[in-house]
């Protein structure tokens, strides 16, 4: 893995990666990058969000457990993504445990060294920003979606 996210050829468009030589080398001094074997647990639902893990190769199962107690996959992410992030900003549990599909290649950051870093580089916040606003609308498709197929059901025509 480049130890360097200034050396990444794989850095454009990608939070974190995109940034100024200014702010990339900042988040370069905060990040640990580690190469995580298939199986393993980055963060497990519930527990306390520590930090946040840039997904730079590989595929992470994002699950939770029903109410029955199955684990219930909800979506798997890609490179590019930033995993744990809002649980890790409200400074609360996260909200899915995630699982290396692949052998992975990520960068970590602490929770203390990640909101320091955002209050010193705004345009990695402002980039901050915009995920969770993408990620509010994907929510309210996906519950718009859920919405609309509940009401169609109720409203079709019983068939005899």
């Amino acid at each position: 893995m480049s130890q360097s996210c200034l050396d990444c050829a794989q850095r454009s468009d990608r939070v974190f990666c995109d940034l100024s030589p200014d702010a990339l080398a900042a988040f370069d001094g905060i990040k640990s990058a580690q190469t995580v074997p298939r199986g393993t647990v980055l963060f497990r639902e519930g527990k306390p969000a520590r930090g946040v893990f840039l997904l730079c190769e590989g595929r992470v199962r994002l699950s939770f457990c029903s109410e029955n107690g199955r684990r219930m996959t909800l979506r798997m992410t890609a490179p590019g993504e930033v995993l744990g992030l809002s649980a890790c900003l409200a400074g609360g549990s996260y909200e899915v445990t995630a699982e290396a599909v692949d052998n992975l290649r990520v960068a970590a950051v602490g929770r203390k060294d990640l909101l320091r870093f955002l209050r010193e580089h705004r345009e990695a916040c402002l980039q901050v920003v915009n995920l969770l606003s993408e990620d509010l609308h994907v929510a309210y498709d996906r519950v718009r979606a859920v919405g609309l197929g509940r009401a169609r059901r109720s409203h079709a025509a019983p068939v005899h």
